[in-house]
């Protein structure tokens, strides 16, 4: 309530300078320097102070010059000589101003973002409420779901308060098995019907925890989850759900296949950083549908899980505060997943969310009905609108081509007076997204997520626009592995011919603009366009190369940790040393034992100190490590018990996953970093051949290089 009657105060002074600031009709040169004026201010302004209240003028200054850009299209700049360049300029017109209208929501989202702390569990322990743990699984392997419920048997909750239930909608019988050998409850249904959501609701029909935490079978909790997030139900009887991040320990396809070890914030920081707080700020943080806790009553209220839309999660979420209930975000890393592995899965799994918040668009619109407040129906407006990406940014990528080659004009007005209006409105929503979420989502990478989703995106989203109840469910794969390198031109076939058609165009352009006395064109208008296409070109060529899919043979994915370990060897000889890496299938540790000693007397066990007690691991050696600073080890088969113990060392520890932030976005070196990605993804395909192609060649013998010598006049 303070952040809205501030925020009042502010609008009713800033209200009336942006309207002057809007309205007011210039030259290309008076608007030239007022840019300048409003860029330069900016700037000294952001160098004076790193108040939160700079940040929320800075959006203030986007928000009017991106206004004033608008109005600057809608009165001057909508004048057509033909039909096609009405119909292609009002194309364009709408595309900016739904671009325009995300850019409001977003900064209304972002504005005031909430900073929530962890509300202490009560010393009496009697007072914590009984909890439900649901890993619901569909066709996922046992290997990926396997580690999960052991990690919940590891959350430190009084045992007789919570109990943990593996949802078995496959219906398969290791499964059951393995649950009976860990402990916990299996439920399974006589169908699929209404997927993931059907599921949840039917194990709630039988089970009874006054608290429901829910996590995706392949997202590991840490063993604080349930203490850092039950609390605050016990201290807001209205709380319904709080939501924690989703955070991936293996990296996505963006990040394996164009960052390429580069420290870049992955896709999801935005969401599920200012985003989700400032969502949080309103009232209104969404329900992801894993590393949340609901409360059984707030959803008995609603009927339980939302089956009308593919995306239960936020619908769910959706409902709950029609009808009152608040919800929460939490943001801290306290549990963590898989991300998908290919390119291909990266845009299915988008095409859900894409088709579920589009679903939640027509069928349960957020404007309307009860029960919502004005900031929570923007919040939510925002989430669902969002996903209409697709088509607007396609119109972005074609439209400089129309001109180039078709010579069909979209805007009217000259190069001077379109660049003086435009490029000020760009600039600001640039350097007032870096300086805001420049932690969080470096710049120009945005456009380089819309764009790798754009094309497959396009039918999917218009399909369900006109027809919202038609769609189904999918689960998407996760846990694969890419044995060697490979372009996936399936996934981005229509961005390749898109790319071709900018490429034909830019080459066009070029000619006309040194050949001007055989086409009748503005000379400052072809160049204008030009540099558009190629800005659009680099950005698609980044799309494309995130389908150059690099090698991920590991089933398990390693974590980098230091920690004590024994080594025993075939004779009983005891060492100590450190390992530096593990997964669930081996470890590195470094070498401390004799080339000589290693050969006669090999290593059979490693123990491992745990807080419950020493491990054993009876393991293998892999590879020659006679040279080597560290010995490789493979643990083979584990038993069950042991097993939880590594999922206990591994992932369930409170700083698993700590870490420090990403460095604060510096807008011309990201651009030069899309750049570098760009040529590293080119060139590496040459690299692996001529590496490939050294492999090949059989080594030289002594007898050939006595041969060599001898030619050579050496011998």
């Amino acid at each position: 309530m303070k952040h809205f009657f501030e925020n009042l105060l502010l609008a009713l002074v800033v209200l009336p300078i942006m309207y002057v600031m809007i309205v007011t009709p210039m030259t290309a040169e008076h608007q030239f320097v007022f840019g300048l004026c409003m860029i330069a201010s900016c700037f000294v302004l952001s160098n004076l102070s790193s108040k939160h209240m700079v940040s929320v003028i800075l959006i203030l200054v986007s928000v009017t010059m991106s206004t004033r850009y608008m109005y600057f299209r809608l009165t001057q700049t909508l004048v057509f000589t033909s039909l096609v360049e009405a119909v292609c300029g009002y194309i364009l017109f709408l595309a900016e101003f739904y671009v325009y209208i995300i850019l409001l929501l977003s900064s209304f989202q972002i504005s005031w973002a909430l900073k929530r702390d962890v509300v202490p569990m009560p010393r009496d322990i009697s007072k914590w409420p009984t909890v439900d743990v649901y890993i619901p699984t569909y066709n996922e392997s046992l290997s990926i779901v396997r580690d999960t419920v052991l990690a919940a048997q590891c959350l430190e909750y009084p045992q007789d308060k919570i109990k943990v239930y593996l949802l078995d909608d496959g219906r398969r019988k290791e499964f059951a098995q393995f649950a009976t050998e860990a402990g916990v409850g299996y439920i399974t249904r006589s169908d699929n019907a209404h997927a993931k959501a059907g599921n949840l609701n039917h194990a709630m029909k039988l089970t009874h925890g006054e608290l429901i935490a829910i996590f995706d079978c392949d997202h590991i909790a840490t063993r604080m989850f349930l203490q850092d997030t039950v609390g605050a139900f016990l201290t807001d009887p209205k709380l319904a759900l709080i939501q924690t991040p989703h955070h991936f320990y293996s990296p996505d396809p963006i990040q394996r296949n164009l960052y390429l070890g580069r420290d870049i914030p992955a896709e999801n920081e935005l969401f599920y950083g200012p985003v989700q707080r400032g969502n949080d700020n309103w009232d209104a943080a969404f329900f992801c549908g894993s590393c949340a806790v609901i409360r059984r009553k707030a959803l008995d209220e609603i009927g339980g899980f939302a089956v009308e839309t593919v995306t239960e999660d936020a619908h769910t979420a959706l409902r709950l505060q029609r009808r009152g209930w608040k919800t929460a975000y939490l943001n801290k890393i306290l549990a963590a997943g898989l991300a998908t592995e290919r390119t291909i899965l990266h845009i299915i799994q988008r095409n859900r969310w894409a088709r579920g918040m589009i679903q939640i668009l027509r069928l349960d619109n957020p404007l309307f009905g009860r029960g919502l407040t004005f900031a929570q129906r923007l919040c939510y407006l925002s989430a669902t609108m969002y996903f209409l990406f697709a088509l607007p940014r396609v119109v972005f990528l074609v439209i400089p081509s129309l001109y180039l080659i078709f010579g069909i004009s979209v805007l009217h007005g000259s190069a001077a007076i379109l660049l003086a209006y435009a490029l000020p409105h760009l600039f600001m929503s640039y350097y007032t997204s870096s300086r805001v979420n420049g932690r969080s989502r470096y710049s120009f990478w945005g456009e380089i997520y819309d764009i790798l989703l754009s094309f497959p995106l396009v039918i999917p989203t218009l399909a369900v626009l006109i027809s919202p109840r038609h769609g189904k469910f999918n689960v998407t794969d996760k846990g694969g592995t890419i044995d060697k390198a490979y372009f996936d031109a399936h996934a981005v076939r229509a961005h390749i011919i898109c790319a071709i058609f900018l490429t034909f165009s830019i080459a066009f352009g070029i000619a006309k603009y040194f050949m001007p006395q055989y086409f009748n064109v503005q000379l400052s208008a072809v160049l204008l366009n030009i540099g558009w296409a190629v800005f659009n070109l680099t950005l698609l060529t980044a799309a494309i190369c995130v389908a150059r899919e690099t090698p991920n043979k590991r089933k398990a994915q390693r974590l980098e940790m230091d920690i004590p370990v024994l080594i025993y060897q075939e004779s009983g000889i005891c060492s100590r040393s450190t390992m530096r890496d593990i997964s669930m299938t081996g470890c590195r540790i470094d070498n401390v034992l004799g080339d000589m000693m290693l050969a006669e007397d090999p290593v059979t066990d490693l123990e491992l100190a745990t807080d419950h007690g020493p491990v054993n691991l009876r393991v293998n050696m892999i590879g020659n490590s006679a040279f080597s600073d560290y010995l490789r080890f493979d643990f083979g088969e584990v038993d069950i018990n042991t097993r939880r113990e590594l999922v206990r060392l591994m992932f369930t520890r409170p700083d698993t996953w700590a870490r420090k932030p990403y460095k604060q976005d510096n807008i011309i070196v990201s651009y030069f970093t899309v750049l570098a990605c760009i040529w590293d993804s080119l060139t590496s395909n040459r690299k692996q051949r001529r590496k490939n192609k050294n492999k090949e060649k059989p080594a030289e013998t002594v007898e050939d290089a006595v041969k060599k010598d001898a030619s050579e006049g050496i011998a």
